[in-house]
């Protein structure tokens, strides 16, 4: 019977709230250039929005501190809406997907500005600038039995200064066509979770900075920005 050569890593999880359960991550999906008001601020042309993913273990708790990651000068938060995905499908039509969402939680798509504007310059993907390690802080699921959520004021404050402020209805992709349209790119499964783009506000952060934000209905989301983490040797 053949074995791992070592242990394989514990699969990371988000809180569902009111449980001591957790939902298991499978993929992480974003979604790019999801508020008009924030593809004006990043001066791009308007275009549908994108997709990129993180990696599963890239999810960082509520509460915990983010170190401040290598190789940028520009470290930006970037508040968004998280769809949980409960059920499996592919090429999901919009008026079924919602029968797919397990709930919804405040994330933040943390981001290497820096390393992202010169990978747009040369026409390269956005890999390192938003896929590195703890680049997706979760607050706890709130199950879709409580309500799904199609609107409600999404807000972030930096060391309780209000940089973000909008509405989840000012998306141009709602939650259905945002699964609809990325199940037709990969079949979702249950464990998947989905960023679902940031509205206008976005900026840096510094170690030592105090990130706070929320969605209506959901739990609010609050991390740190850590010093550096020291380099391996």
């Amino acid at each position: 019977m053949s074995r791992f050569v070592f242990s394989p890593p514990a699969s990371p999880g988000v809180a569902i709230a009111g449980s001591s359960e957790r939902f298991p991550v499978h993929r992480i999906y974003c979604v790019g250039l999801n508020y008009a008001d924030h593809i004006r601020e990043m001066g791009s042309a308007p275009t549908p929005p994108v997709f990129f993913m993180k990696p599963a273990d890239a999810v960082v708790a509520n509460g915990a501190a983010v170190p401040y990651p290598p190789a940028t000068a520009n470290f930006h938060y970037e508040i968004e809406l998280v769809v949980a995905i409960a059920r499996a499908g592919r090429d999901i039509a919009p008026a079924r997907a919602l029968e797919h969402v397990f709930g919804y939680a405040v994330g933040n798509d943390l981001t290497r500005r820096d390393l992202q504007a010169a990978a747009k310059e040369r026409g390269q993907p956005w890999d390192v600038a938003k896929g590195f390690d703890f680049s997706a802080p979760v607050a706890a699921l709130r199950p879709a039995s409580a309500g799904h959520v199609s609107r409600g004021r999404i807000w972030l404050k930096v060391n309780g200064e209000l940089r973000q402020d909008s509405d989840v209805s000012h998306m141009l992709w709602d939650v259905p066509h945002i699964i609809a349209a990325l199940s037709g790119f990969y079949e979702l499964v249950p464990g998947d979770l989905i960023f679902s783009g940031t509205p206008s506000g976005v900026g840096a952060v510094k170690p030592g900075d105090a990130l706070e934000g929320g969605i209506d209905g959901l739990e609010v989301l609050r991390n740190t920005i850590a010093p550096r983490a020291a380099a391996a040797v």
